[in-house]
């Protein structure tokens, strides 16, 4: 499904309108659209509705709405504002059928107002739509404080509060929302969702958010580069599971991780890209971590490098270089840690010139790992470069010049802040816009973790997913994100839909569990086995 800002939002209905679906049809298309959906979620017959109607298009779609709502049995008021009457169809149609209405001009005290929603079941926001950029002030303002006020004196805040296309106050571009904005109980937007619905504060203020047609052709939105991942999306993407399949069939994953103080980082990670259907995964590490990780991954195989300490050194590489023709996807980076020889791990195998002073460690020396890196780029596989792999990378200017392998890069916003040379304010301040402008610069797939995750390619397209929960909030839960997302990459999935498809299924597993244990207490491992139900759920439709 394609997400729109405000300006495209307003051409696509212009173009709709010069091709024959004119505004008067869209409109009575929308204000049907809400009415169905506040009749099926909370019921019409017998019902107070009090719909708020503002002036343009939105109270338009509410005018409509009001009609149809007392079609469905709904006893309707109405309470406008600042809406010429005079010639408004929308509103002769209403007084045809005897809908009350109270009427307020700009500047002028509410009244009446208080009583009405005192005693409504239902209130319907048609103030402001998705234009709407001033701050609320003035007779609005008193509006809006009204509705808060009597919604706030009852614990279910009654009434319920439906808005038409947006919340009144809520940008639909930044996220941004006006202090007199109420929280709506259920949005109604119109043809497609906005930028803004996936940014905060204004996620908080939707409440359940449904998306309804008006009439709009596809062909008029086929030129937006922002999309939502959804369920028909992904389904598609999911790689075929054929009955004849072999374990070579599902792909090879090899996956780079651990150091001592981060055993559970390669764990998750490993048995992540197990459970989304790898056919084999093998975990490269130090060896003296095998026992730990042995004991709780029975599943995977091991390639056992050279250490010190614990931590990986770059005579390892010689090892990893023999068995990567092998494989078909690498994971580099969970639990690394950022111990010098570690990070010249890092830099060599990714073929990152850090100009770091190369010392003797373990197996071979110094002057054969560099004659090593004299010769031809290193071939590998299709590539995910997460957690310290990224933090890595940071550590070298101009990074992105020497990673000439096409790669999944999946930052959280600091490691984006560090990979950026900015804040993390300004990270989160556009996440979409930070994500496309990282794709493009570095020319690699970038995976900008966090609510609402964003997943941009370097030429310009971008994904939203569109889960957004606290549950996800916990370590470890990066860890089986990037092994979900390399185990779909071994199956043969392209860069930028491995990271679509393993940002959703990571996302839907973090619903899941909310579902079933709550928002707190999900731990990463609680992850594990809901990815392949996570799967199972898309393929049947569920």
């Amino acid at each position: 499904m394609k997400i729109a800002t405000t300006q495209e939002m307003r051409e696509i209905e212009k173009a709709a309108d010069s091709q024959g679906l004119t505004y008067a049809t869209m409109m009575e298309n929308a204000g049907r659209a809400v009415a169905r959906e506040i009749q099926t979620r909370w019921g019409a017959e017998g019902k107070v509705v009090v719909v708020l109607v503002g002036p343009g298009n939105n109270g338009g779609d509410g005018l409509v709405a009001a009609r149809h709502l007392q079609e469905a049995g709904a006893e309707v008021a109405l309470y406008v504002w600042k809406r010429r009457l005079k010639a408004d169809e929308n509103f002769r149609l209403t007084q045809e059928r005897n809908i009350p209405y109270t009427q307020v001009d700009k500047g002028a005290k509410p009244r009446n107002l208080r009583e009405l929603l005192s005693r409504a079941d239902i209130a319907v926001d048609a103030l402001l739509g998705t234009g709407a950029s001033r701050p609320i002030g003035d007779t609005l303002k008193d509006i809006l404080g009204v509705l808060q006020e009597v919604r706030g004196q009852t614990p279910r805040g009654v009434p319920l509060l439906a808005a038409v296309d947006v919340p009144t106050g809520l940008d639909c571009d930044s996220g941004a929302v006006d202090p007199a904005t109420v929280p709506a109980d259920l949005t109604v937007t119109l043809a497609l969702p906005k930028r803004g619905f996936y940014a905060f504060p204004a996620a908080d203020y939707l409440g359940d958010l449904v998306v309804c047609d008006i009439g709009i052709p596809s062909s008029l939105t086929s030129h937006l580069t922002l999309e939502l991942a959804d369920a028909e999306l992904v389904r598609d993407l999911l790689p075929p599971r054929p009955r004849d399949a072999h374990k070579g069939t599902f792909g090879k994953a090899m996956i780079v991780a651990g150091c001592p103080h981060y055993t559970g980082a390669p764990y998750m990670a490993s048995a992540a890209a197990t459970r989304v259907g790898a056919g084999l995964v093998t975990l490269s590490l130090a060896q003296s971590l095998h026992p730990i990780l042995a004991s709780k991954l029975t599943e995977v195989t091991f390639l056992l490098l050279p250490h010190d300490l614990g931590v990986l050194v770059p005579e390892g590489i010689k090892l990893l270089e023999r068995k990567l023709p092998e494989y078909d996807a690498l994971l580099v980076g969970p639990g690394l840690g950022l111990e010098d020889s570690t990070v010249e791990f890092v830099h060599q195998l990714l073929g990152i010139e850090s100009g770091r002073q190369r010392r003797q460690v373990g197996f071979a020396s110094a002057q054969e790992v560099a004659a090593t890196q004299a010769g031809e780029p290193r071939r590998l596989p299709p590539l995910v470069i997460d957690a310290d792999g990224l933090n890595s990378l940071a550590l070298v200017a101009n990074w992105w010049d020497s990673l000439a392998r096409p790669a999944i890069l999946t930052p959280h916003p600091g490691e984006m802040s560090r990979l950026m040379d900015c804040s993390m304010e300004e990270v989160q301040a556009d996440r979409v816009a930070i994500a496309r402008s990282a794709a493009e610069k570095w020319q690699q797939i970038v995976v900008l973790k966090g609510a609402y995750s964003v997943i941009a390619a370097p030429d310009g397209r971008a994904v939203i997913c569109p889960f957004a929960t606290p549950a996800l909030a916990t370590a470890g839960t990066g860890d089986v994100l990037a092994g979900a997302v390399v185990g779909l990459l071994a199956q043969g999935l392209s860069p930028f839909e491995a990271a679509v498809a393993g940002v959703y299924l990571h996302g839907a597993a973090g619903e899941m569990a909310t579902a079933r244990i709550g928002d707190a207490g999900v731990v990463a491992s609680d992850l594990l086995p809901l990815l392949p139900e996570a799967i199972k759920g898309l393929r049947t439709g569920r």
